[in-house]
C-alpha cells in the first residue's frame, strides 16, 4: 500500500534529508532538522508522488489518502494538546509547498489554517493578546481568499490602505485589535461579495482546500515559467507540508526571520541575515517594513539605525549560531534558514542549500576545504557550473563618470544597462524588439518570473536582501539592487523619481548590484579578472577533468580571448563568417556569379590571401594548439544581397547587367536552404571552393611551421551523409596538402575529419571512420535535422510546447538524451568499432551546456567546445562529470 504522508517533530521523523524526490526539499530538511533534535514545529509531509496523482486524475486524491491526513493531524494534536477547529485550545496550522528543487515564491503558501469566527475568540484568549488574533486572522482571510478561493490581492490590500489613511496609521502594527477586527469584517464581506458565498469556517474544510491549492500551484503560470527556465522537469511533483503554526507576531519577545550560515552574495564567512519583531515570516520577504540586520556587524556596515537581534535579542541569538554551526557541518554546504521566534523560544521553520552568486560560490568552496570541510573534487561539485556566467562578463569601470540617481541594497552582483520598463510584460515586448531592458518594481513579486528572466537587471525600491527580487535575482545570475528607497516609482505615469529627476519609461540607466547603486545613463565598463578563487577552482579542475574544452572561434579576437579562458584549441572556425568583411564579400559576390570554372578560380584566388592571413593569424594565437577549420558550410545566396541597390553594385562590379545577377538569386534560391544545396555538397559541386580554402589553410600551416612555432590544423567537411563523399572531398584536400608542402619546401601535419550532424552520418559512422581522422557532432544541425524543427522558427511554438508538457526543455540549449543523445551515442560506438582511437568531440551550443557536457563525458568524448566566454563553464562541468563518473 502507498504511503502518503511522512510525519516530523518532537526530536523524530519518518523521512530524511535523502528522500528529496518523494518528500521534496523542505519536507525532506524538516524531517532532518527534527532528527537532528533541532527546534521544529510538528507537522507532516504529503508526498510529490500525491501531487502527480492529483494532477493526472483531474484534481483527485487517492485511495486512503484522506485516513492518512487525518491520523497525521491527530498525531500533531496529541503533540501540543490542542485540537483542530476547537473553540477552547485551537490547533493552526501552515500548508506550503516543497518541490524538490529550489522555487523560491513560486508556488503558493497560506498560513494561520484553523481561524474561523469562532477560534480566532479562543486563540485570543488562550494568547492573552486580541489584537494578535485578529491580526493573524485578517492574514489568514487574505491570503486563503487570495490562494485558494481566487479573491484578487487587490481587494484585500485596497481595504486595509484606505483603513489606514482614514485612521491616520502609517504602519500595519499601529492598528489595535478593534481595528483588526473591522478590517476583518471588511475581508469577509469582500469575499462573500465577490463568490457570492461566505468565507469557510470549518477547518477541515478550508484544509482540504488549501491542500488542493498547493497542489494546483505547481501547474500554475509562475511556476511553469520557473521550471522552463531552470529545465526543472514538471513530473516531478511538489510536496506539501503542514505543519502547526508558529507565531512571531505575539508581540515584542516574538520574531520572525531569514538568515544564512554565510554571505551568499561574497561568500564571506560571517552568519547574515535579517528579521523583523512581531511579525509573520512573508512580512519579512515581502518589503511591508524595514528589515533588522541580524549580527551587530552586518548593521553597522548598512548604516541602519535599528537594533540587531546580536543585541535585541542575544539568548535566542546566541542559540541561532548554534543551529547555524549545526545545520552547515552537517549539510557540508551554504544553507539558507528560515526560523520564528514565539515568546522568546526558538522555531526552525525551514533548512535548505542556499542560492548564491558565482563569486560567492567560488569563495565558499574554496574556504571550505581550507577549513577542511571537504576535499577538492567535493569543491568543485559544490559550484554550479552555469553560474560562472556571472563572472565572465563586464563590471563597471571605477574611473568612468557617473551621475548617482539613488542608492539601494547590494542584492546580486555585476552591472547592467538598459532601457526602463515598470512591468514584466513591457519587459518581454522591448527585449523582443531588440532592446536591453532595466526591470524598475516597488517590489517583485512571483507573478513578473518572465520579465526578470529577459531583463538586464532588476531594480526595486522596496525589499531587502533576501526579498523575492534578490533571492531570484541571484538564482538567475542578473544584477539586482533592492530597497532603494530614496526612488519612488509611479507606476501609472510609468516614471521613477530620484532626487532633482525623473526617469521616464524607455530612458536608459545602469545598475550595480556589487554596490547598489543607481545610475543615469550608460556607464563603462572593464572586462572581468579571472584571479584569486576562480583561477584556485579552475587549477583543481584542470586536475582531475579527463575531457578538453575548446573554443569556437574565427576571429582572433575570440581566439585570443578564448585562450585567456584556458581553451585547449579551437573546435570550431566557422569560414563563411570571415567572407562577410567589405573588401572580401565583392569577390565573394564575384564568385558566385562567375559563368564557369575559370572565372570562379579568378574570384577564388582574391580571396585565397584573406583566408590564409585569417589562419596564420589563428595558428599564431593558438600556438601549436589544434585548430578545426570547417570549410565553406552555408549555400551560396546567403551572400547574395536582396535590395535593388546592392544587386545593381554586384552587377558593375561583376561586369554583367541585372537580370544576370537576378536570374543567378533566382537559381541558387531553394524551398528548404537548410536541407539543401550546402555543406560538403558545395564541395562536391564546386571542388575548387574547397581547393582554395585547403590552401590557404596549408600555406598558413607552413609559414607558422617555417618560423619554428607549433601548427596544428584540422580539415573538417561539413554534412557529409557517408563515406564516398567524404573521401572524394578529403582526396582534395589532401592532394593541396601535399603540393603545398612540395612548394614551400616543409612538412607539416594535419588532420582531415568530418562534421557529423545528420541522422544518417551517425547511423553510417562506422564505414565513415574508416578514413576519417577525427568526428565533431554538431548537434546544433543534427537537432534540427532529428526534430524536424528549425532553430530559426521553433520558437514560434515550442513556448506552448513546454507549457503543455510535449517538452520539459529547448533542445537547442540541452541535449536531447533519448533521441538526438542516443544518434550521438551510435555514431562513437560504430566509429570506435572501426577506429577505436578516433578522436571525437562537439561543437555548437551544446558544448557550452553543462548538463550536455555531462552527457558528453558519458559517451566518452575527447572534447567539447563552445564559445569562448563559456570556456571556464564547461571545464567545471567537464571536471564535474569526471568526479560524478568515477565517484570521486
Amino acid at each position: 500500500m502507498t504511503k502518503w504522508i511522512y510525519a516530523f517533530g518532537d526530536g523524530a521523523a519518518e523521512g530524511n534529508a535523502e528522500m528529496k524526490e518523494l518528500l521534496g526539499g523542505k519536507g525532506a530538511n524538516l524531517a532532518e532538522m527534527a532528527s537532528l533534535g533541532l527546534p521544529v514545529p510538528p507537522g507532516f509531509t504529503i508526498t510529490t508522488e500525491a501531487c502527480t496523482h492529483f494532477t493526472d486524475t483531474d484534481d483527485g486524491f487517492p485511495d486512503g489518502f484522506e485516513a492518512e491526513v487525518k491520523a497525521a493531524l491527530g498525531r500533531i494534536e496529541k503533540a501540543l494538546g490542542r485540537g483542530f477547529g476547537s473553540s477552547e485550545t485551537p490547533l493552526l496550522v501552515s500548508v506550503r509547498s516543497g518541490s524538490r528543487a529550489s522555487m523560491p515564491g513560486m508556488m503558493d503558501t497560506v498560513l494561520n489554517l484553523g481561524l474561523s469566527d469562532s477560534t480566532v475568540e479562543a486563540l485570543a484568549r488562550n494568547s492573552g493578546d486580541e489584537r494578535f488574533a485578529y491580526d493573524s486572522y485578517r492574514r489568514f482571510i487574505q491570503m486563503y481568499g487570495n490562494v485558494v478561493l481566487g479573491v484578487e490581492h487587490h481587494n484585500f490590500e485596497d481595504i486595509l490602505e484606505d483603513y489606514k489613511d482614514d485612521h491616520g496609521y502609517g504602519l500595519d502594527i499601529e492598528l489595535t485589535a478593534d481595528d483588526w477586527k473591522q478590517v476583518v469584517a471588511a475581508y469577509l464581506a469582500v469575499v462573500e461579495e465577490t463568490l457570492d458565498q461566505p468565507f469557510p469556517q470549518e477547518p477541515n474544510d478550508q484544509l482540504w482546500g488549501a491542500i488542493g491549492a498547493v497542489f494546483g500551484s505547481w501547474m500554475n503560470s509562475r511556476a511553469v515559467a520557473y521550471r522552463r527556465i531552470h529545465s526543472i522537469p514538471a513530473d516531478w511533483g511538489t510536496a506539501v507540508n503542514v505543519q502547526a503554526m508558529v507565531f512571531g507576531n505575539m508581540g515584542e519577545d516574538c520574531a520572525t526571520g531569514v538568515c544564512f550560515t554565510r554571505n551568499p552574495s561574497t561568500g564571506e564567512n560571517t552568519f547574515f541575515g535579517e528579521f523583523l519583531v512581531n511579525a509573520q515570516g512573508e512580512d519579512v520577504v515581502a518589503g511591508i517594513r524595514t528589515p533588522q540586520a541580524l549580527t551587530e556587524a552586518e548593521r553597522e556596515t548598512t548604516g541602519s539605525s535599528l537594533p540587531s537581534m546580536e543585541v535585541l535579542m542575544p539568548d535566542i541569538y546566541a542559540e541561532l549560531v548554534d543551529v547555524r554551526e549545526r545545520l552547515e557541518h552537517h549539510y557540508q554546504d551554504l544553507q539558507d534558514m528560515e526560523f520564528t521566534v514565539q515568546q522568546n523560544k526558538l522555531w526552525m521553520l525551514q533548512t535548505r542549500t542556499g542560492k548564491r552568486t558565482a563569486k560567492a560560490a567560488l569563495k565558499i568552496a574554496c574556504d571550505m576545504v581550507d577549513e577542511g570541510m571537504f576535499d577538492k573534487s567535493s569543491a568543485i561539485m559544490h559550484v554550479d557550473a552555469a553560474q560562472l556566467d556571472q563572472l565572465l562578463h563586464p563590471t563597471l569601470d571605477p574611473e568612468a563618470e557617473r551621475k548617482l540617481l539613488g542608492r539601494g541594497l547590494p542584492s546580486s552582483p555585476g552591472a547592467a544597462t538598459g532601457h526602463v520598463v515598470f512591468n514584466a510584460d513591457d519587459a518581454e515586448a522591448r527585449v523582443a524588439n531588440g532592446e536591453r531592458v532595466i526591470l524598475v518594481r516597488v517590489e517583485t513579486s512571483p507573478e513578473d518570473i518572465n520579465g526578470m528572466h529577459v531583463s538586464e537587471g532588476i531594480l526595486t525600491t522596496r525589499g531587502g536582501m533576501t526579498s523575492h527580487a534578490a533571492v531570484v535575482a541571484r538564482g538567475m545570475g542578473i544584477p539586482c539592487v533592492s530597497g532603494a528607497g530614496d526612488l519612488r516609482v509611479d507606476h501609472s505615469a510609468k516614471t521613477l523619481i530620484a532626487t532633482g529627476c525623473t526617469v521616464s519609461e524607455g530612458d536608459v540607466i545602469t545598475i550595480d548590484g556589487s554596490t547598489g547603486e543607481v545610475l543615469e545613463g550608460v556607464v563603462a565598463t572593464t572586462q572581468p579578472e579571472l584571479t584569486g578563487d576562480f583561477a584556485r577552482l579552475m587549477e583543481w579542475v584542470d586536475e582531475v577533468r579527463t575531457m578538453g574544452v575548446r573554443a569556437n572561434a574565427e576571429t582572433p579576437k575570440d581566439a585570443a580571448t578564448a585562450r585567456s579562458f584556458g581553451a585547449e584549441g579551437i573546435g570550431l572556425s566557422r569560414t563563411e563568417h570571415m567572407f562577410f568583411d567589405p573588401d572580401r564579400i565583392v569577390h565573394m559576390r564575384e564568385m558566385i556569379l562567375a559563368k564557369d570554372v575559370d572565372h570562379r578560380r579568378a574570384a577564388l584566388d582574391k580571396l585565397l590571401p584573406y583566408q590564409r592571413q585569417d589562419f596564420q593569424e589563428l595558428f599564431d594565437i593558438m600556438e601549436g594548439l589544434p585548430v578545426t577549420i570547417r570549410l565553406l558550410d552555408p549555400p551560396l545566396n546567403e551572400f547574395l544581397p536582396r535590395t535593388e541597390e546592392e544587386l545593381r553594385e554586384i552587377a558593375e562590379a561583376a561586369g554583367t547587367d541585372m537580370a544576370a545577377v537576378k536570374y543567378r538569386r533566382a537559381e541558387l534560391d531553394e524551398s528548404n536552404p537548410m536541407l539543401g544545396h550546402r555543406g560538403c555538397r558545395l564541395g562536391i559541386t564546386y571542388p575548387e571552393i574547397y581547393e582554395m580554402q585547403a590552401r590557404a589553410i596549408f600555406e598558413a600551416a607552413a609559414e607558422v611551421a617555417k618560423a619554428g612555432r607549433g601548427v596544428a590544423p584540422e580539415v573538417m567537411i561539413p554534412l557529409v551523409i557517408d563515406r564516398p563523399e567524404f573521401d572524394a572531398l578529403k582526396a582534395v584536400v589532401d592532394r593541396v596538402a601535399a603540393e603545398v608542402q612540395v612548394a614551400k619546401g616543409i612538412e607539416f601535419s594535419y588532420l582531415v575529419g568530418t562534421m557529423i550532424e545528420l541522422p544518417r552520418a551517425c547511423l553510417m559512422a562506422g564505414e565513415i571512420a574508416e578514413t576519417a581522422e577525427f568526428f565533431s557532432f554538431g548537434t546544433n544541425d543534427l537537432t534540427q535535422t532529428t526534430y524536424g524543427f528549425s532553430r530559426d522558427d521553433a520558437g514560434t511554438f515550442l513556448k506552448i510546447y513546454y507549457q503543455q508538457g510535449v517538452l520539459s526543455s529547448d533542445p537547442f540549449m540541452t541535449i536531447d538524451r533519448n533521441g538526438v543523445g542516443e544518434l550521438v551515442r551510435i555514431g562513437v560506438e560504430r566509429g570506435r568499432a572501426r577506429q577505436p582511437d578516433l578522436k571525437m568531440g562537439i561543437c555548437g551550443e551544446h558544448g557550452g551546456d553543462p548538463e550536455s557536457v555531462r552527457f558528453c563525458q558519458e559517451v566518452g568524448l575527447n572534447y567539447v567546445s563552445c564559445s569562448p566566454y563559456r570556456v571556464p563553464i564547461a571545464k567545471l562541468a567537464a571536471a564535474q562529470a569526471a568526479v560524478a563518473q568515477t565517484g570521486g
